[in-house]
C-alpha cells in the first residue's frame, strides 16, 4: 500500500492524512459546466437506471453533492419532490429544495453521484433515512501499487476513499443496506480505462 493510504476490513482504501479541499463555485464550473450536454445525458442515464432497478418512480429524491444541478433538473420531470445538498454554494435548481441536514427527513431515494469519495468520514451512511441509496464513484481495481499511484482517479485530498465492487457491497451491508444492483453503466459515456471498468455504480436497499 502507498504511503499515507490504508485498506480497511471491507477492502476500502482510505487516504490517512489530508489537507482541506476547496469545493467552491469554480470547482463546480470546472468539473461540470464545461461538459455541456454530456452531464445532461449522464443525468438521464442515471435516472433511467434508478427507475429501472427499483421498478417505480420515486416520490421523493435527495441528491447529495448535486454539482451544477443537472440531475435534479432531470428528476423534476417525473419526481414530485426533489431535494439537494451541496457544499459549493452553487444555486439549487428552481422548484427543488435545498436540504441543510441530510439526516433529518426521510426520502424514497438518496443519491451520491461522484460525491461519497469526497467526504472526510463516510460512516454516516447508516444514519440516512431512505428506502434506497444510489452511489456512483471511480472503480478502484488496485492491481498494484504502481497502478494505484498512476490511476487518474487517485486525486490526493479530493478523493479520500476508493472502492471496488466487493468493498462497496461489504461497506454498505455493514451500514444496513443490501445491494440490489451493481453496474458500470456510466462507462457508456465516461468510457472504460485500459479495458477495465471506470465508474462503479450501485443501488442499495435499506434492510428493515
Amino acid at each position: 500500500m502507498l504511503k499515507n493510504y490504508k485498506k480497511d476490513d471491507f477492502g476500502v482504501i482510505h487516504q490517512i492524512m489530508h489537507d482541506k479541499f476547496n469545493y467552491d463555485l469554480e470547482y463546480v464550473h470546472n468539473r461540470y459546466d464545461c461538459y455541456g450536454e454530456l452531464t445532461k445525458r449522464m443525468s438521464h442515464l442515471r435516472l433511467g437506471y434508478i427507475i429501472g432497478v427499483i421498478n417505480k418512480y420515486p416520490k421523493t429524491i435527495l441528491d447529495v453533492g448535486y454539482g451544477n444541478g443537472d440531475f435534479l433538473r432531470t428528476c423534476l420531470s417525473v419526481i414530485p419532490k426533489c431535494y439537494g445538498n451541496d457544499v459549493s454554494g452553487y444555486q439549487i435548481p428552481e422548484n427543488c429544495t435545498f436540504i441543510h441536514n441530510i439526516f433529518l427527513n426521510e426520502f424514497d431515494v438518496i443519491t451520491f453521484f461522484d460525491s461519497l469519495e469526497h467526504f472526510e468520514n463516510i460512516d454516516f451512511i447508516s444514519e440516512l433515512k431512505c428506502n434506497y441509496v444510489v452511489i456512483s464513484l471511480p472503480w478502484c481495481h488496485n492491481f498494484s501499487n504502481e497502478w494505484f499511484y498512476n490511476w487518474k482517479h487517485r486525486r490526493e485530498n479530493e478523493h479520500l476513499h476508493h472502492f471496488d465492487d466487493k468493498s462497496l457491497i461489504m461497506f454498505m451491508k455493514y451500514h444496513n443496506f443490501e445491494c440490489v444492483s451493481i453496474t458500470n453503466i456510466e462507462d457508456i459515456i465516461r468510457k472504460p480505462i485500459d479495458n477495465h471498468e471506470n465508474i462503479l455504480t450501485g443501488i442499495f436497499k435499506k434492510i428493515k
